[in-house]
């Protein structure tokens, strides 16, 4: 008998100590952690350097303008090629269109006496999440960004 008075005591001890519940437990709270809330985290945050890296390009493009503008603001087809080959210099995320902007027409310069107001250019953003594909892209995921200056 003192035998099994040993075996009740220590079902005894295992039963008040509750360690093996916890450690059963914390996978799948450790997969909860990581699939639920981090992930998308992750997710939101990478989506967060794209952006501010595209607006951080667009904008050191601004300033690239803002500091060698055309000579003749009344022709600048010249201007423009040069400010076009220099839209490149990020391959990420390269500068569409720069355009030169007058008064309130928002297609451009096509009236030689209205004087030049503002550049605009765009740039594109393509994200890639892991997990909240369908939050952050609805229909695609590429994004626009425009970005205008003001020069005069």
């Amino acid at each position: 008998m003192p035998c099994r008075e040993s075996d009740r005591s220590l079902k005894r001890l295992l039963i008040a100590d509750r360690r093996g519940a916890v450690a059963f437990e914390m996978p799948f709270i450790f997969a909860f952690l990581f699939l639920v809330i981090l992930l998308p985290l992750v997710d939101l945050a990478l989506a967060g350097f794209n952006y501010i890296s595209a607006y951080a390009a667009l904008r050191g493009f601004g300033q690239y303008l803002q500091y060698n503008q055309p000579t003749d603001v009344t022709s600048t087809s010249t201007w423009l090629t040069t400010v076009r080959s220099r839209a490149n210099a990020d391959p990420r995320y390269p500068i569409s269109d720069p355009t030169i902007i007058c008064g309130d027409n928002q297609t451009g310069c096509s009236d030689a006496s209205l004087s030049p107001k503002y550049y605009s250019f765009t740039t594109t953003v393509t994200l890639a999440p892991m997990v909240l594909g369908y939050a952050l892209c609805s229909n695609s995921c590429t994004y626009t960004l425009s970005y205008s200056e003001r020069f005069q």
